[in-house]
């Protein structure tokens, strides 16, 4: 039998909404990391938080880079006749040793052949034992809960505006959620893959469901009624992005996108490395970006991936340009690309900017600086001058703006001279890879 996706909760601390907004679980030797998260109470900036966050992960869903989902209430049960369908999943799953688990909502959903039966069969015996240690419950109490967990599930799948793939970014947002079985449920969510906010302004959960440390509580303030704006999961387009201010993130999440560069080791005919360099994740189905002179100096390529302990081989380089000094390669794998700047502001000398790259193998460093001057070198070819230290090694890297949108590829370093860095910039980058971007 195939294995199931193991989940680990909550690895890192989280406490503000911006940071559940862009952390992205990672998912190495079929293990995810997902989290669950209460935020207690209301401080003066929660509202606004949330119009923000729906503004970006809308955004995100639209560009199919994750999903994403905020919920006032769960739905109810529309009628007796639906009930006995989702009594019949619920019979077919305990007849069938409780191993996997097939909806309505999965089929329109597209998901019933691949791993989300699996996945949601091994979350709904995990829950429903919780759920039968936490007081007197029989078997109709058993099943009742069920059928309303997969009632719920498949209308969470249905909204969720992409189609459900656990190594995808997808994210829950809830308010106040107080009843043991919907507390349950978006534990349920969590064992999905999906990350899970629950926005407590009015009460917290009970002392017994806090005893069970499902979820990490953030206080923000004292408790009283908060109005969020309205959110319509259906029409995530209608959310207007260009009239959010966008906030800079910090060094730290700037550092974090560090999963999403690699590190490239170059081979010769015997196997052996004669090289190594960067690339920048570009394209979820494995197109990797790189420097043309790191991906024409070796016969094949050894792709690493932070956090992930396999070695990707590869000899697929599917597109070069020697001119602009920029190759594509691909790896079997899924990735989580970064985005790369659409020109809305032109970029100024003395902007900061983060560099992410391998410099003599030191897998992903990261460092800052500034743009130092714009250059324009033979055969018309403009470069990004910036002072943030990079060494051999980092060629393919990426140069970021505080927003974490690659502005330029790390090209080249002058040696003689102290920090001064080239890097192409983001218009030659987004011409050269139309096609492989998403």
């Amino acid at each position: 039998m195939e294995k199931t996706t193991e989940f680990r909760h909550n690895v890192m601390d989280i406490t503000n909404i911006r940071t559940f907004a862009n952390i992205k679980g990672g998912f190495h030797n079929g293990c995810k990391d997902v989290y669950f998260i209460r935020f207690t109470g209301v401080n003066k900036t929660l509202v606004e938080d949330v119009r923000r966050m729906d503004a970006q992960l809308s955004g995100r869903m639209r560009e199919k880079k994750g999903a994403y989902l905020r919920m006032e209430t769960l739905p109810k049960l529309a009628d007796t006749e639906q009930a006995q369908a989702y009594a019949a999943v619920y019979a077919a799953w305990a007849g069938g040793g409780r191993q996997t688990v097939k909806t309505g909502g999965m089929e329109k959903s597209g998901a019933s052949g691949g791993k989300l039966p699996m996945a949601a069969g091994a979350a709904l015996r995990r829950v429903l034992e919780l759920f039968c240690k936490s007081g007197n419950v029989n078997e109709t109490v058993e099943k009742n809960f069920a059928v309303k967990l997969l009632f719920w599930m498949d209308g969470v799948l249905n909204r969720l505006g992409q189609a459900w793939d656990v190594r995808l970014s997808m994210k829950v947002a809830a308010q106040n959620v107080a009843k043991k079985q919907e507390y349950f449920f978006y534990y349920f969510l969590t064992l999905l893959g999906m990350d899970v906010l629950l926005l407590q302004t009015e009460a917290d959960i009970a002392d017994e469901l806090e005893a069970l440390k499902l979820s990490e509580k953030c206080p923000l303030g004292d408790f009283m009624k908060c109005a969020f704006p309205a959110y319509h999961a259906e029409r995530p387009d209608k959310v207007d992005l260009h009239t959010e201010p966008r906030a800079e993130k910090s060094f730290e999440e700037l550092a974090r996108l560090a999963s999403s560069v690699v590190f490239i080791g170059i081979h010769d005919e015997n196997g052996d490395i004669i090289g190594s360099g960067s690339g920048i994740m570009i394209g979820r189905s494995g197109y990797i970006l790189t420097n043309n002179h790191v991906a024409s100096g070796g016969v094949f390529y050894s792709v690493r991936i932070e956090e992930d302990d396999n070695v990707y081989r590869t000899d697929e380089v599917i597109k070069y340009n020697p001119l602009l000094d920029l190759a594509v390669i691909r790896i079997d794998r899924a990735l989580e690309p970064l985005p790369i700047y659409k020109g809305g502001k032109k970029l100024a000398r003395g902007q900061k900017v983060v560099a992410i790259g391998s410099p003599l193998g030191l897998f992903n460093s990261v460092s800052d600086g500034i743009i130092s001057g714009f250059r324009k070198f033979e055969n018309d070819v403009d470069m990004i001058q910036f002072t943030a230290p990079i060494s051999h090694g980092s060629s393919g890297g990426a140069v970021l703006n505080m927003y974490g949108e690659v502005i330029g590829i790390s090209t080249a370093g002058i040696d003689a001279g102290q920090n001064i860095n080239l890097a192409l910039g983001y218009e030659c980058i987004n011409a050269f890879v139309r096609g492989f971007v998403g």
